[in-house]
């Protein structure tokens, strides 16, 4: 528990003071832990969204993929294709992490939902979410929620 404190505090200083700008390539994650950033790629197409991180073989710690869709709806997930353990995490509108599924299997093709309002849903290297203390309630800032009720608006987009 103290090195998930003190690694949290790290990453909060790390992030920098409020972390107010937003860029497409970044998300910023806080919750009662502190506070982490994750460089993302971006899949908001179909296509994109369909390819996802399939057959990639590593990514690093600090990255991930952010899945945007073009409004609130049913989602879920599975890893077939998928080479690397992954923590999905699902969004609402808001910004608001709702659900955390921890370190879906690779080729795995059971559907893990994600609920019916997932504007968006985040992927990151599998065991990160329980590492960082990132589950339910944990906000999200970046620019894809600037059009609506963010709960952690971006105050400087910055691209």
């Amino acid at each position: 528990m103290t090195l998930r404190l003190l690694l949290a505090a790290t990453l909060a200083l790390l992030a920098g003071p409020g972390s107010a700008a937003c860029r497409d390539d970044v998300v910023a994650l806080r919750g009662d832990w502190g506070q982490t950033r994750f460089r993302v790629e971006i899949a908001d197409t179909p296509q994109e969204r369909a390819q996802g991180l399939m057959f990639r073989e590593e990514m690093p710690r600090g990255a991930g993929m952010l899945f945007v869709y073009e409004a609130p709806q049913p989602a879920s997930f599975w890893m077939k294709n998928t080479l690397i353990a992954l923590d999905i995490l699902f969004i609402d509108r808001t910004g608001t992490i709702t659900r955390v599924h921890h370190n879906a299997q690779p080729g795995d093709l059971t559907p893990l939902a994600g609920g019916d309002t997932v504007f968006a849903v985040l992927e990151i290297n599998g065991g990160l979410a329980r590492t960082y203390g990132i589950g339910p309630g944990t906000q999200i800032q970046h620019p894809d929620f600037a059009g609506g009720p963010a709960v952690w608006p971006c105050e400087d987009v910055a691209q």
